[in-house]
This record gives structure tokens, C-alpha cells and sequence, in this order.
């Protein structure tokens, strides 16, 4: 029973970074899309792809963005 508490601990880490990645994919999706206008499904995918710490990264960067192809560079810079 011991065993299990440190797996349970990590479990619900892992859980609780998978949902905060979650949140802020839909906040820069949103944000973005504010900005930028309908993103077409090509682009989502890719966005819904990114690390937290990548989402990190879009959601300060899109406040640099002034049209669609700025975000499409910064995807094909950033993602692998």
C-alpha cells in the first residue's frame, strides 16, 4: 500500500499539468483566433500538439503577431 502512494502522487501531477497544458492551449486558441480570425484545422492540430512550456511560449508571442503568417512562422520555428 505504500508503494502506491508515490504513483498516485505522480499520476495526479502528471493529471493536473495535463489539464493546466489544456487550459492554456484553449486560452491562446481563443486569444489567437481573436486576433487573428478563424484558424484553420492545420493549425489547431499543430497548437494542440505544443508542450505546456510551448504554449508558454505562443501565448507571449502572439502578442507580437500581426497576421496569420507571423504564427505560422513561429509554429514552424518551434515545433520539431
Amino acid at each position: 500500500m505504500m508503494r502506491l502512494a508515490p504513483l498516485y502522487q505522480e499520476d495526479k501531477a502528471r493529471a493536473r499539468e495535463e489539464g493546466r497544458r489544456e487550459g492554456e492551449i484553449n486560452l491562446a486558441l481563443c486569444q489567437l483566433t481573436k486576433k487573428l480570425g478563424n484558424l484553420d484545422t492545420q493549425i489547431t492540430t499543430q497548437i494542440n500538439q505544443l508542450s505546456l512550456t510551448q504554449v508558454e511560449n505562443l501565448a507571449e508571442a502572439l502578442l507580437d503577431f500581426s497576421n496569420l503568417e507571423d504564427l505560422q512562422i513561429w509554429l514552424r520555428e518551434n515545433l520539431p
